[in-house]
């Protein structure tokens, strides 16, 4: 299951207000480590999860679960650096754009260099983060 905290909660029912909406959390194939996050507001469908917390709720299609599920959500209102984050303990390695990961496979060993974790965009983040600008 994923996780959202009390202060993503309150800024997502702030941000859709009455209309049912939800914030999607999907993943997508790309970026610089193979598979990047994206979000939207979006209607749940019938086959999503839905995680609601307080009032905000957040919709994942179940292939994106497979690779959100024990994921944090957070929300940083931080002067340079607001938005919508997401922690992932699925992912083997992340890029230092904090959008882009390569997830964990039991068994197999990530195939990469550990010493350029976080290094392809220039950042060394420890966690997993992805933003979705307010």
């Amino acid at each position: 299951m994923i996780q959202v905290t009390e202060q993503a909660a309150a800024e997502l029912k702030q941000l859709v207000g009455d209309s049912g909406q939800a914030l999607r959390l999907f993943i997508q194939k790309g970026g610089c480590a193979g598979h990047q996050y994206a979000m939207k507001l979006d209607d749940p469908a019938a086959d999503d999860t839905v995680i609601e917390t307080s009032g905000g709720r957040v919709v994942v299609d179940p292939e994106s679960m497979t690779l959100l599920d024990g994921s944090v959500v957070d929300f940083s209102d931080a002067l340079t650096d607001s938005g919508f984050k997401i922690t992932n303990p699925n992912a083997a390695r992340s890029c230092g754009c904090g959008t882009s990961f390569e997830p964990e496979v039991e068994g197999e060993t990530p195939s990469y260099d550990a010493s350029q974790d976080g290094s392809v965009c220039g950042g060394d983040e420890a966690e997993e983060e992805a933003a979705i600008q307010s």
